[in-house]
C-alpha cells in the first residue's frame, strides 16, 4: 500500500480508500461489513470514507463499530454533509445550523472525537458561501475536524471556495468527484484548477459501478446479486453504464489487463491513481477477499504505451462511450428535501 498526501496539506492518506456507500447498514449484514474493514485493516488501507446520509445514518454506525479499538492516530475517517436528514427545512444543505448539527450527529455515530476529513457532500446554491465556509472554519477551530473537503464541485466552485477559505484560516484540501475510465469529466477543468490551488482529487466509482470489471457482458442478464440488480438505488447509478456499445468497448480492456497480469478491476483502479492530482481512490466491498485484490491495484503502474491502448480499446472503430464534458460536473440546482 502507498500513501499520498491530501492536497498541499501534511495529511497522508492511503492510495486505497476504503469507502461504505451502498453497503454497509444496506447492502450487507453489520458483521460482514465488520470483516470487510478488519480486511482493509490487514491489507494497509488506513483511511475510511463514508457520509451521514448513508443509509440514513447506519452506515457511520457500522463503520465506527467496526474500528472501535484501533489506534485513532492511526487512521484517517472522512465523513460528509449536505444531502437530508430527517425532515424539516433545515435537515438539508450546507447552512451553519446543518453544518454544526451533523458534525455532531456524525461524531455520535461513529463514536469518536473528531473525523480528519469534513466534506461538504455537494455545492449548495442556496446558502452563501461565505455562510458555508465560517461553518466549516467554525468546526475546524472547534476540534471537530482537522482538514475539510469537498464532492463534485467546479472549478469555478472550488476556486471561489478556496479563497474564501484562506480568508477564514484554512484550505480546502480535497474534492470527491467520480471518475474512471468511462466517466472523465473532471479532466479539462477541475483537475487543473484543483493543482493550482492545492487540492487533491480522492474519487468514487472508479470501476464506474463495477462495469469495469468486466462482469457485465453484452446482450446478457446482469449477474445475481450484482449492482445491476440492486433496487435500493443501485441499479440506477449504473445504468448509464450498461449500454451495449459500452459493454462492448470494456469486453476489449480484457486484453490489456491480462497482458499487464492483472484483473479488469485492478486495470481500473491502477487507471485513476495514475492521474498525480489524485490521491486516492475509493473502493468498496461486500465480500473481505474484495479487498485484497483491489489493494494490488496500487502496486501497479501504468505506462503510457498501457494508457495509449486503454483509450484505443474504448475508442475503436469510432465508439463514443468515454464521457468528457466538463458540464457534468456538477451539483444539484436545489437542495433535495
Amino acid at each position: 500500500m502507498g500513501y499520498r498526501f491530501l492536497g498541499d496539506s501534511g495529511l497522508k492518506v492511503s492510495e486505497i480508500v476504503y469507502g461504505n456507500w451502498l453497503t454497509h447498514g444496506s447492502q450487507v449484514e453489520n458483521e460482514v461489513a465488520t470483516e470487510c474493514v478488519h480486511a482493509a485493516l490487514d491489507a494497509g488501507i488506513t483511511t475510511f470514507d463514508t457520509a451521514d446520509v448513508y443509509a440514513a445514518g447506519r452506515a457511520e454506525e457500522v463503520l465506527g463499530a467496526a474500528l472501535a479499538g484501533q489506534r485513532r492516530e492511526a487512521l484517517e475517517v472522512f465523513t460528509k454533509v449536505y444531502f437530508p436528514m430527517g425532515r424539516g427545512p433545515n435537515a438539508t444543505g450546507l447552512s451553519r445550523k446543518h453544518i454544526l448539527e451533523g458534525i455532531d450527529g456524525s461524531l455520535r455515530r461513529l463514536g469518536m472525537d473528531y473525523v480528519d476529513l469534513y466534506q461538504a457532500h455537494r455545492y449548495d446554491h442556496e446558502t452563501p458561501l461565505e455562510e458555508t465556509i465560517e461553518a466549516f472554519a467554525h468546526v475546524v477551530r472547534s476540534g471537530k475536524a482537522l482538514y475539510i473537503g469537498v464532492s463534485e464541485w467546479s472549478a469555478e466552485q472550488l476556486g471561489a471556495g478556496q479563497e474564501l477559505a484562506r480568508q477564514a484560516g484554512f484550505r480546502i484540501v480535497s474534492n470527491q468527484p467520480q471518475y474512471s475510465m468511462l466517466w472523465r469529466v473532471i479532466e479539462d477543468r477541475v483537475v487543473p484548477v484543483s493543482r493550482s490551488l492545492g487540492i487533491s482529487q480522492v474519487v468514487w466509482s472508479p470501476m464506474a459501478q463495477g462495469v469495469l470489471t468486466g462482469k457485465y457482458r453484452p446482450g446478457s442478464a446482469p449477474p445475481a446479486g450484482s449492482r445491476a440488480t440492486d433496487d435500493k438505488g443501485g441499479r440506477d447509478m449504473i445504468a448509464r453504464f450498461l449500454e451495449p456499445e459500452v459493454l462492448s468497448a470494456v469486453q476489449r480492456l480484457r486484453p490489456v489487463a491480462d497482458d499487464l497480469g492483472v484483473t479488469m478491476s485492478q486495470l481500473a483502479v491502477a487507471w485513476v491513481l495514475a492521474n498525480d492530482n489524485v490521491a486516492s481512490a475509493l473502493v468498496g466491498a461486500s465480500r473481505p477477499e474484495q479487498i485484497a485484490e483491489n489493494v494490488k491495484a496500487a502496486e501497479v503502474t501504468l505506462t503510457d504505451e498501457v494508457l495509449a491502448a486503454v483509450d484505443r480499446a474504448l475508442e475503436l472503430d469510432g465508439a463514443q462511450v468515454i464521457e468528457r464534458d466538463p458540464a457534468k460536473t456538477k451539483s444539484p440546482s436545489h437542495r433535495l428535501a
